[in-house]
């Protein structure tokens, strides 16, 4: 009889590689938000893949950046931290390495656990010429267990991630449950869906000025609908007229796409009612982090 395997996986890079992505990917389901915008994942989300003989658990990071603000300083901790805590870390880049690395590459160091690499986005590359040379900018900065170039976006290749890493998982039982495919509650991603597409409509400084926290869920059994309220905050009273829009058109759209999404996610109809809150300077008021889910002691 063949032994289980199970583990940890960290999914580390810079903002924007495609980290989010590919955990979807992974996953075959979307538990992560996602934009064009950098910082779009601020919390640490797990995603669990279960097959009959191993049970990968993905830790989709934050990108490593060096925030000025309290909440970005606290963003980077979330992204380290999760580094120290696991069994395997995949590192994902798309482009050749260059000094900013560096920082990353340490942190890989002090945990002493493998780490394999992922050149991103081979899609968007006009020859495998250019996917050696990222490949090659890397491997003499590092011994990393293995490479895989793949397009998180298309799926091409992304199989080959679960090829290379299995091997390396211990033998062990399953730490969720079979069905378990997030730790995210329905709450924690309802919001985060709404932020997504805030990032999607809103420019300059508003989108990582916002935060979303739904303040109620109740089921409405003469419509059977579930009805949302959902309240986002920002830091100044220009965002939430930019946010809200001429005769309130953006906050319409942003609901009416984040509604939809939120439908699939609990395979019901729901009424959602968005507010907006102007709360000064909320990313660098430790009470208003923590009241938001963001904590420094992690």
């Amino acid at each position: 009889m063949s032994s289980h395997r199970s583990g940890f996986v960290a999914i580390v890079g810079r903002p924007n590689v495609g980290k989010s992505t590919l955990i979807n990917q992974l996953i075959g389901e979307k538990i992560a938000i996602m934009s064009p915008k950098p910082q779009t994942t601020r919390h640490r989300i797990m995603g669990v893949l279960t097959k009959p003989d191993y049970q990968i658990t993905f830790v989709d990071t934050p990108g490593l950046h060096k925030g000025k603000d309290l909440l970005n300083k606290t963003i980077d901790k979330i992204a380290v931290s999760a580094i120290s805590d696991v069994d395997i870390v995949l590192y994902v880049v798309d482009r050749k390495k260059d000094d900013t690395a560096d920082d990353i590459l340490r942190y890989f160091k002090a945990a002493g656990v493998p780490v394999f690499l992922a050149v991103n986005k081979i899609d968007l590359l006009p020859s495998k010429a250019h996917i050696d040379d990222i490949i090659l900018s890397y491997l003499s900065a590092y011994p990393f267990e293995g490479v895989i170039p793949m397009s998180a976006k298309q799926g091409t290749y992304v199989d080959k991630i679960e090829e290379l890493i299995v091997p390396h998982l211990s033998e062990g039982p399953r730490f969720f449950p079979e069905d378990m495919k997030t730790d995210q509650s329905e709450e924690k991603l309802m919001g985060e869906l709404i932020r997504e597409k805030i990032l999607y409509h809103t420019e300059q400084e508003v989108p990582h000025a916002v935060a979303v926290v739904i303040e109620s869920l109740t089921e409405n059994e003469e419509l059977n609908t579930i009805d949302v309220s959902a309240l986002i905050i920002v830091e100044r009273p220009t965002q939430k007229q930019i946010l809200i829009g001429k005769g309130g058109e953006k906050m319409k759209k942003i609901g009416m796409e984040a509604r939809k999404e939120i439908n699939q996610l609990l395979h019901t109809k729901i009424h959602l009612s968005l507010w907006v809150k102007v709360k000064k300077d909320w990313r660098n008021r430790p009470g208003d982090l923590k009241s938001l889910g963001f904590s420094e002691d992690v």
